[in-house]
């Protein structure tokens, strides 16, 4: 056999193989074959040197016209399997535009977030505004004017996170009343909601907690008008008459104090949440007004113990552990 007959024996094989082949596989098989490396048509431009001086540039262009209309119809091939594939997967993989889309998950508030904007709202209702202060205090705002000297047992470093000799993490959001006294003569009526910090952690204990204090300075405010308040804010926020009870107790900034306990639903415990009493004259004179002429009432109340109360958590750490369907749940 010459090799021009070989070349359309080829030619006649690939007319043949081409169209045929069902796979990308199969294609790239005839392609290696026959034009690869080692395949039947490089094999065949080797030995042209054996051909007569005639005959060569037949050979020649017989191989290049090979090359050139065969490979591009392996490419075709492939390019049409392809298009049929990817039409038959659009076929089969239809989509119903009726069907209701996913829903990307949506971040929602914190439950202590909320249960503090609800708080605020309650306290705004009785006419108070809102006051803010820094988070890291100096000695004076957080301890010395609100008649806590520095040998009281709540400037121990068991109680109190110290940043430098003269400053610490606010112990209570009281700092912002003395900060907001400083600004004005009475009256005043505010509270301060916002992020406090002590040594202490337990099931109903943590060492950053919220805390919303409030502030009423003006003349002839009296006890009374603190009960009715707290009383207020805690059926409000409950949206029920929960069992409370008030005692006797001390704190150097208020004079006399209580301390409030809420009866813990389908129970017999008692949770403390909030202590309150009339402010101390000592911290009156601390920014320049006169107890002689003004009173006022104070109280502190603990917005992670209320949020747990409310809705029923045995464990104030589950607010800090980003559980997302926990902290999906309503207050």
């Amino acid at each position: 056999m010459t090799i021009l007959s070989e070349l359309e024996t080829i030619a006649s094989e690939l007319d043949q193989s081409i169209p045929t082949s069902q796979t990308i596989d199969d294609l790239l098989h005839i392609k290696e074959t026959y034009f690869g490396k080692n395949g039947r048509v490089s094999g065949i431009a080797k030995t042209i040197h054996t051909a007569t001086d005639s005959e060569k540039p037949l050979i020649g262009r017989h191989i290049n016209t090979l090359k050139s209309t065969y490979l591009k119809q392996v490419e075709d091939r492939i390019a049409t399997i392809q298009t049929d594939a990817f039409n038959t997967q659009l076929r089969n993989e239809t989509i119903d535009v009726t069907l209701p889309g996913r829903r990307c998950a949506t971040g929602c508030r914190h439950p202590l977030s909320a249960a503090q904007a609800r708080l605020v709202a309650i306290c705004e209702s009785l006419g108070f505004s809102v006051a803010t202060g820094p988070i890291i205090e100096d000695m004076f705002h957080n301890f010395e004017a609100l008649n806590i000297p520095p040998n009281h047992p709540a400037r121990d470093m068991h109680d109190t996170f110290y940043v430098s000799k003269e400053s610490v993490l606010r112990t209570h959001t009281s700092s912002v009343q003395i900060r907001h006294m400083q600004s004005g003569p009475p009256p005043y009526k505010i509270v301060a909601p916002g992020q406090v910090f002590r040594h202490d952690q337990d099931r109903t204990h943590s060492p950053m907690f919220h805390q919303l204090e409030g502030l009423y300075v003006d003349t002839d405010v009296s006890l009374p008008q603190l009960i009715h308040v707290l009383k207020t804010i805690l059926h409000r926020f409950f949206d029920a008459e929960y069992p409370v009870r008030y005692r006797s107790s001390y704190f150097p900034f208020t004079e006399p104090s209580i301390e409030v306990d809420i009866q813990l639903p389908r129970s017999s415990d008692w949770l403390e949440v909030l202590g309150a009493g009339m402010v101390h004259p000592a911290v009156l004179r601390s920014v320049g007004v006169d107890p002689d002429v003004y009173t006022g009432f104070a109280f502190g109340l603990g917005i992670d113990r209320l949020a747990m109360i409310a809705g029923g958590v045995p464990d104030i750490r589950s607010y800090y552990d980003n559980n997302t369907q926990f902290l999906r749940r309503e207050v």
